[in-house]
């Protein structure tokens, strides 16, 4: 039997799941990994505890899956894009992985903004620097940390981390490549890019495309995995590609969304095209652009609020074997049915305004229940997924949305997502998009399918269709919820400035 393994490591799970090569999941497993926040808008991880966890992710999955080892044919990660992770020059962890939730450099970014560095970024580079780009936080080292900075040998994504670990081979690909230092026409690095940034001279991965085998795993790797030793390990992608790809929704004619801890919204195009709205960043293969408008403002605000707010309902069900998340959504449901003046700005890690926005309820009253507000942190957050998805209708065509993440799950949200972006919207059957789309490289590395687009396209579960009364209902709510934004643009670096670290 032929297996493929994909990797999947998020902000707080990494994963690791066995693929047949009909695209049938064989078996999945998850180990949470721990985050740190030792100061206001740092948001790290130890990059060897996520090694060790991955690899016990890998056992785990190749125990249940009950096939031996050499069935695996190859293997992929994808991880979380933008943030850092460095390793000094003898290839060992430079410090904390830095997250891409982390907003360190915001100022600077902010500051970039109006010193013309932006322009010169997006002019070059298709796309801002924002507070979670590695330029940002590579400047925002050399300033604060100059010791760290100095030390620099090889500046590495998430993925590339992993990928290392697995083989030994220091490199990154060609998705990944484009978070800040490569020419979007060209696509590949330019000299004079890092110097806009004041980092001339910064050592860049070796870049390969996704599919490549770059190396194979190693004995080492191989005791901690329990893979086999040689299998062949390719470049692996960005997660929001391998998103769009593993949901079927890599696509010119198709706005693939995700709803997960990021908002995103991506569609692909033949010719790249720049707006501060999006990052215009490198597909799959040269000559195609993965256009992305993005923020951290979705469904981890759900979680947020669950995690928070229902902790006591939540145990109380589990203690019963109960799923909460199951005896939750009917109480949205019945919100959703009456009148409500709540609306939510889900902006409790970030916005598309930048990360002093920060998040809020309005029109809130006395009788409202819960129900009311989970209804406005759902609506919310699809309301930011709007913004995004109408930002990139102005600059591309497409007719239909893919739909994937968690939250797409529920029957409520995918026709609210249907309602609220007033288009089609197809739901995925397939509940591990990105760590398919992992193994969609890995397994074109290696012969298996004949181009990573060209592998079994997960089946859809459902398309959903907008009902033009709510549509119209929510595009006025919608109306409210950007205009309350626009209010608050004044007010959040105020807000912003009462922050206390204790």
């Amino acid at each position: 039997m032929t297996l493929i393994l994909g990797i999947d490591s998020g902000l707080t799970v990494t994963k690791a799941v066995i693929f047949d090569q009909t695209g049938r999941v064989r078996a999945t497993a998850r180990r949470r990994v721990a985050q740190s926040m030792p100061r206001p808008r740092h948001v790290e991880r130890d990059m060897v505890d996520l090694w060790r966890q991955t690899a016990a992710a890998i056992a785990d999955a190749l125990a249940a899956c009950e096939r031996p080892a050499s069935d695996i044919a190859a293997v992929a990660a994808t991880a979380h894009g933008d943030g850092l992770y460095l390793l000094d020059r003898s290839g060992a962890p430079l410090g904390p992985g830095i997250l891409s939730l982390d907003s360190r450099a915001g100022a600077l970014a902010d500051h970039w903004r109006l010193d013309g560095t932006t322009d010169r970024a997006l002019a070059r580079t298709g796309q801002m620097p924002h507070a979670s780009a590695p330029s940002a936080i590579l400047c925002w080292l050399r300033h604060h940390d100059p010791d760290r900075f100095a030390a620099i040998g090889h500046v590495l994504a998430c993925k590339d981390w992993l990928t290392f670990c697995l083989t030994g081979r220091i490199g990154t690909d060609l998705t990944e490549a484009s978070t800040a230092f490569t020419d979007v026409l060209t696509q590949a690095y330019a000299p004079d890019i890092p110097a806009i940034f004041g980092l001339a001279g910064l050592p860049l991965p070796e870049i390969a495309l996704p599919d490549q085998v770059v190396g194979h795993v190693t004995q080492a790797a191989a005791a901690l995995t329990g893979l086999a030793p040689g299998t062949p390990v390719v470049a692996g992608l960005h997660d929001v590609t391998a998103s769009a790809l593993g949901s079927g929704g890599y696509d010119a004619g198709t706005v693939a969304i995700v709803a997960g801890t990021y908002s995103i919204n991506e569609t692909v195009t033949r010719t790249p095209r720049s707006d501060p709205r999006w990052f215009c960043r490198n597909g799959i293969r040269p000559g195609e652009w993965n256009a992305m408008s993005i923020s951290p403002a979705s469904a981890t605000n759900y979680d947020w609020f669950l995690d928070t707010l229902c902790a006591t309902d939540r145990a109380a069900a589990e203690a019963q074997g109960d799923v909460f998340a199951a005896r939750i959504i009917p109480e949205i449901a019945a919100a959703m049915a009456r009148s409500s003046t709540a609306i939510f700005h889900p902006y409790l890690f970030g916005a598309p305004q930048g990360p002093q926005a920060s998040a809020a309820f309005f029109g809130l009253r006395g009788w409202q229940d819960r129900g009311i507000l989970l209804r406005a942190v759902i609506e919310g957050i699809a309301f930011n997924h709007r913004q995004h998805v109408d930002a990139l209708r102005d600059g591309f065509a497409f007719t239909r949305a893919r739909l994937t993440g968690g939250l797409s799950r529920a029957t409520l949200v995918a026709q609210l997502f249907a309602d609220v972006l007033q288009m089609p919207v197809t739901t995925s059957a397939m509940d591990e998009a990105a760590a398919w789309g992992a193994a969609l490289c890995a397994g074109t590395g290696v012969g298996i399918f004949a181009a990573p687009t060209q592998g079994p396209e997960p089946s859809a579960t459902r398309t959903w269709h907008p009902d033009s009364g709510r549509s119209a209902a929510l595009a006025t709510r919608y109306g409210v919820y950007a205009d309350l934004g626009h209010a608050m643009a004044p007010l959040w670096p105020r807000i912003d400035a009462l922050q206390e670290w204790s």
